[in-house]
């Protein structure tokens, strides 16, 4: 049963409370630590993003187009949207000699709040390359164009292209392919519902894959490199995602999902964590129970701590910007 990691105060009184579940695993499957249901079943979401990139490695795609760090991060990313962001993505397009009608994500505003409402009070003219998830899609692209496969149909769960990841998930994750719920995300493309305990297991051997095959090992590297040489792009300006990797210097990557879902892979200390707020409150509670998770595991020096302050205890503010209370962890792991 999901446990209480996160209280809204309001004056003196609790006002709201956010359950969830989480999973601390090392690259060898042990569960080291949990709150609530470690082996509750989720869908990743796009906390999935880093390990289907795997992907576009493995297939050869990212030799071929000789693709960037930037390239790989945003491939991984739930980007705003950002005009950098969109020009790294038309870059992607320009490499494979596609264009941005090819890309089957839909268009949307950004996920960050400021930036659309900068979009809309300027009556910006929208396209998919806006839309987070739109280097994935573009990844994905890369693959069918290197290998020669349809790409009309490649966000299809039966596409050549979205089995290879399925299987790429499965290998990470350490979890049988006919066990993988499948769901369609918001972005058109397949989910993969499994337990937080191997959603944790994944990005462990993610950010430690020393006992990976060669060809895993090499990619991973790769994936947890561009992440942390470009971590820009995997959230945007102010993004917990991008303030979390490039304020740890190197020791993680970390990977939001929607329904309140967050992935983390930490190296050297060979720990991959995973956490699902129970209620899907991705905007107030995932992040400062992100935080308290890093904590409670010596993950960060007080450097680190003092710059990630802000999304571990969040000020509950009025109308005028008044401080009325706080959003807290209140849980601990160890």
């Amino acid at each position: 049963m999901s446990e209480i990691l996160v209280n809204v105060n309001r004056g003196p009184l609790i006002e709201s409370i956010h359950r969830g579940d989480i999973a601390v695993v090392n690259s060898k499957g042990q569960l080291l630590h949990s709150i609530g249901d470690a082996y509750k079943v989720a869908y990743m979401r796009s906390a999935s993003k880093p390990i289907q990139t795997l992907n576009v490695i493995l297939s050869g795609a990212a030799d071929k187009f000789k693709f960037t760090d930037e390239e790989i991060s945003i491939m991984c990313a739930s980007h705003y949207g950002e005009e950098f962001h969109r020009k790294v993505v038309e870059g992607i397009l320009k490499k494979i000699g596609l264009t941005i009608d090819d890309l089957l994500c839909g268009t949307t505003l950004s996920l960050s709040d400021k930036y659309k409402k900068e979009l809309i009070w300027n009556h910006v003219k929208l396209n998919a390359t806006n839309t987070d998830c739109s280097g994935k899609h573009a990844g994905m692209l890369s693959v069918c164009v290197h290998k020669g496969y349809d790409i009309n149909n490649y966000n299809s769960k039966e596409h050549v292209v979205q089995k290879e990841i399925k299987k790429i998930v499965a290998q990470m994750c350490n979890i049988d392919e006919e066990k993988i719920f499948i769901g369609i995300d918001g972005c058109t493309v397949p989910v993969y519902g499994i337990p937080l305990y191997n959603m944790a297991l994944g990005f462990a051997k993610l950010a430690n894959p020393d006992n990976l095959s060669e060809d895993y090992k090499n990619a991973s590297d790769r994936v947890f490199k561009a992440i942390n040489n470009a971590p820009e792009m995997i959230a945007g300006t102010d993004g917990f995602c991008t303030e979390l990797i490039k304020n740890t210097h190197g020791k993680l990557i970390g990977k939001f999902g929607a329904e309140a879902v967050y992935c983390i892979g930490i190296k050297g200390m060979d720990l991959g964590i995973a956490l699902k707020i129970e209620d899907g409150n991705s905007s107030r509670a995932l992040y400062p129970a992100v935080i308290q998770c890093l904590e409670d595991l010596n993950v960060l020096d007080e450097n680190e701590k003092k710059a990630l302050s802000k999304f571990k205890i969040i000020k509950n503010l009025n109308n005028i910007g008044e401080s009325v209370g706080e959003i807290k962890p209140v849980f601990h792991l160890i």
